[in-house]
């Protein structure tokens, strides 16, 4: 089934609900609609209706289309949301803790995708090295790492991390390759001198 086909399969749909007689009572709109939507997913559900779909969706007008109302869907967002009312809208939603929570959770993986592709950019590089060199900069670091809250956050976090099951078990295990090369070491020294006190014996 060419994607000329489902076209006029929709177009027939719309047909028959317009040329219906008007002295005969209709079926409930409830039907009408269900039976229809059943149908319409019937066919995109097959292997034709697929292969259509595809054809539409790889016609260079309608890549076209797409891509010109993208463009003006981005476009009236950015002046929504940068409108007045927009700002007025955002400043009360944030207010709401759970909003504001749900929303950070939802841009956490593009804003971790961002930041880490702005981390490989030299010009970014740049851009950082040079506000950590600032001296206020320097000054609002330096008072940060001094102020009892980040000593307390500091001192949370290394307890937590020297409790942590995974931290326990990759100190053990440094500790147990560390003693087996003392011993390794230790044994290897008394080899040599061992060897040593034969040779001056036999001399």
């Amino acid at each position: 089934m060419k994607k000329s086909t489902l076209l006029l399969l929709f177009s027939y749909f719309l047909i028959l609900g317009s040329c219906a007689p008007q002295d005969v009572s209709p079926p409930a709109p409830d039907y009408d609609y269900d039976r229809t939507k059943k149908m319409v997913v019937d066919i995109l559900k097959t292997d034709e209706g697929k292969k259509a779909i595809q054809e539409i969706m790889a016609d260079e007008k309608v890549k076209q289309q797409l891509i010109i109302e993208q463009a003006v869907v981005k476009e009236t967002l950015q002046q929504v949301l940068t409108s007045e009312k927009g700002i007025k809208f955002w400043e009360k939603a944030m207010q709401d803790p759970k909003f504001a929570e749900s929303f950070a959770k939802s841009l956490k993986t593009e804003q971790e995708k961002t930041i880490k592709a702005l981390m490989k950019d030299p010009e970014y590089q740049g851009m950082m090295i040079d506000i950590l060199k600032n001296p206020e900069m320097e000054k609002a670091m330096m008072d940060v790492l001094k102020s009892k809250q980040f000593r307390q956050h500091l001192q949370q976090v290394i307890t937590e991390t020297l409790n942590s099951p995974l931290f326990q078990a990759k100190i053990q295990d440094i500790l147990v390759k560390s003693a087996g090369n003392i011993q390794q070491e230790t044994k290897k020294q008394n080899e040599d001198q061992e060897e040593t006190s034969g040779n001056q014996q036999e001399q």
